[in-house]
């Protein structure tokens, strides 16, 4: 057995998973029964006003499997999900995962290109839907989107323009034995922004589940009696990672509505979470609010939260006493990198995990020697403990795994001591407020305006310590409009987060000789003088 393999075992033997859970037994199902058996009236789970058992949690899953199979949705099936943190969500997700079914959590602020294509690329004919999210779905019927019914959560306002067959959520009852998954089958595609095109389907196998559970917790050092509260939602990797952390280490958790600074603190001080997950800017906005009582009266002992900027990991712990751990991992792979907490060094994402094998390449896929920039690329030694590929899109599966290597698109270093810092994204991506913003799917939207002859859409630096989106536009010959009538037009079609904070208008845009926008100069240049910034201008995007 390799020495890998065997620090492998050794980290899921902290929670005992290893006899537990032997490799062919690593399915959501499975997961589900074992940890029932184990735990039984033991609380797992608060979610809104519902507060569920290990045993309930089983007992939802299954039901919920059978509703889906009664609706005509068979093994293999996909499901579309676009819900807020509410126990709809995680019913209608376990129930895809007990009977075969795959789950496709879709950011609840996707709408007009973007929807369109994850709904036709996915295939899904059924859809649980919050009725505050009906009407991005008002036009897609006529875009040839394969979708065939809405189950809504929520009451249905009076007079509703809903294109599609709709019914409320049946009730989930009965009961049904588990599909007899595998570790490899797929349990959920989660789409994550395009950076050269459109958004890509990433295909999660059940065991990816599991060694997400494993990692997360062995790094945060979690135990049954630990209290773990996220915020962040469940269309996400990391809260799904949570409940997961949850399930196999017996650790309840708390699925808040949502991020609210003002409230923060007071929710983990009710909940007496110990544990908790924030984005690496919720932290500087953390900081900046006034001092209070509330800012130490709580549990809480750590938080993971992966890309803050070193400086502020000492003040953060200083004035509300939790520690904060690092890390990488994405939604193909699973917590590749990372230290424990007296491992830490801020700056740095930590050392590999063990289970994984990380290398630094450089654009011929040669390695580099340590302490040269280079693009991070994966793999895993524990059998489908990452993604299986992008969900009808081969083309770009290949891309993205040749040579064996997942292919992350970060560049980063690695010091002779294995620790690893990142630098920043090869991709042409965004990342704001912890969402990842396609500048292809934003350009796309833009370009579609009648006076918008081109446009290059790019990040800048915000006050946060994160990106901001920023376009140059070129507008058509005597054509004339202001950077309001712009947002105007792109706030129906895109998602708000989206939505350009600074516009430049320009007579042309920098090019290569093959005609591709050379952004790296745009990015260089940045916010000037000239740029039009609607946050000085008191612009409110709407949600």
């Amino acid at each position: 057995m390799r020495a890998q393999e065997i620090e492998l075992l050794k980290e899921a033997s902290v929670f005992g998973l290893t006899n537990v859970f032997p490799p062919s037994t690593r399915t959501v199902p499975e997961m589900l029964i074992r940890q029932a058996e184990r735990y039984g009236a033991r609380k797992l789970i608060t979610i809104g006003n519902s507060t569920l058992s290990f045993s309930e949690i089983k007992r939802l899953a299954s039901s919920a499997g059978k509703t889906l199979r009664a609706a005509g949705i068979n093994p293999g099936d996909t499901v579309a999900i676009m819900c807020s943190n509410r126990l709809e969500f995680l019913q209608i997700f376990l129930g895809c995962a007990w009977s075969g079914a795959i789950a496709v959590p879709i950011n609840t602020a996707s709408r007009g290109v973007q929807l369109e294509h994850i709904l036709k690329n996915c295939g899904a004919k059924l859809a649980l839907v919050e009725v505050s999210h009906l009407q991005v779905f008002g036009n897609l019927a006529s875009a040839g989107v394969p979708l065939q019914q809405i189950w809504t959560v929520g009451e249905v306002p009076e007079g509703a323009d809903v294109q599609f067959a709709h019914a409320p959520l049946p009730e989930i009852t009965g009961d049904m034995e588990p599909h007899a998954s595998r570790p490899s089958d797929t349990v959920a595609i989660l789409y994550t922004s395009g950076t050269t095109g459109l958004s890509k389907g990433v295909c999660c196998p059940h065991a990816q589940y599991f060694w997400w559970g494993v990692h997360t917790a062995a790094l945060l050092g979690v135990s049954e009696d630990d209290v773990l509260l996220t915020c962040l939602p469940l269309f996400h990797t990391n809260a799904l990672n949570t409940f997961f952390q949850a399930l196999l280490t017996g650790a309840p958790v708390f699925i808040e509505p949502k991020f609210s600074a003002s409230r923060f603190w007071t929710s983990l001080a009710s909940s007496g979470a110990t544990v908790t997950y924030l984005l690496g800017a919720m932290i500087p906005i953390l900081l900046s609010k006034e001092a209070s009582e509330a800012d130490r009266g709580h549990k809480t002992r750590t938080a993971l939260a992966p890309g803050v900027p070193p400086q502020f990991h000492a003040p953060f712990t200083e004035r509300f006493g939790v520690s904060i751990i690092d890390g990488y991992g994405s939604t193909e792979t699973n917590f590749v990198i990372g230290s424990l907490l007296h491992e830490q060094k801020p700056g740095k994402m930590g050392k590999v995990r063990p289970g994984f094998e990380i290398a630094v390449f450089d654009s011929d896929d040669n390695e580099v020697p340590d302490g040269t920039h280079g693009e991070l690329v994966v793999r895993s030694v524990a059998p489908f403990s990452i993604a299986t590929g992008y969900f009808g899109m081969p083309e770009r599966t290949v891309e993205a795994w040749r040579n064996l290597w997942f292919h992350t698109g970060d560049r980063v270093t690695r010091d002779s001591d294995g620790y690893v810092r990142f630098l920043d994204r090869m991709k042409d991506a965004i990342r704001r407020r912890g969402e990842n913003i396609s500048s292809f799917e934003v350009e796309q939207v833009l370009v579609a305006h009648p006076a918008v002859e081109n446009a290059a859409v790019f990040p800048v630096q915000s006050e946060l310590a994160e990106d901001e989106v920023m376009v140059s536009i070129v507008l058509k010959k005597d054509s004339t409009i202001s950077p309001e009538e712009i947002l105007d037009f792109c706030q129906p079609r895109m998602s708000y987060f989206s939505v350009p904070r600074f516009i430049d208008f320009v007579d042309e845009l920098p090019l290569t000789e093959n005609g591709k926008v050379q952004k790296y100069r745009l990015i260089a240049k940045g916010v000037t003088d000239t740029t039009w910034d609607r946050e000085k201008v008191g612009y409110v995007l709407s949600r």
